[in-house]
């Protein structure tokens, strides 16, 4: 069976962001790394930085640019699975968050990659 388009759509921004980030000298280390119901879409390196990785794409930014999806609730489900993928992993180095946002459609292609998104609250 097929996955449903929205799904089909976020493997494809997924690919396209490990794909972007690569091409920076990132080391990806996990794809979909899960933690109870928490998950980071990707866990990457670059440097002593450990790097989590939300993905968001659009079709279209015509209701709002895809980053904007990373909202607080999101942010602290995030730092859950990082707290959690630290602990597990002993880290050692600089944690950050960031967010490639993709709009991705037939005419188009964006990624915007932010670094240091938003400021973990619970490290």
């Amino acid at each position: 069976m097929a996955d449903a388009p929205h799904i089909e759509l976020g493997k494809q921004g997924e690919e396209i962001a490990v794909q972007h980030l690569i091409s920076k000298g990132y080391e990806i280390l996990h794809r979909n790394w899960r933690s109870g119901r928490s998950e980071v879409d990707i866990i990457a390196r670059i440097g002593n930085d450990w790097v989590f990785v939300e993905v968001k794409t659009r079709e279209t930014d015509y209701f709002g640019y895809p980053e904007e999806a990373v909202d607080k609730a999101k942010q602290k489900q995030l730092q859950k699975a990082a707290n959690a993928f630290v602990e597990e992993y002993s880290v050692q180095g600089d944690i950050r968050f960031d967010i490639v946002a993709i709009v991705l459609n037939s005419s188009k292609q964006e990624v915007y990659h932010i670094e240091d998104a938003f400021w973990p609250m619970d490290f």
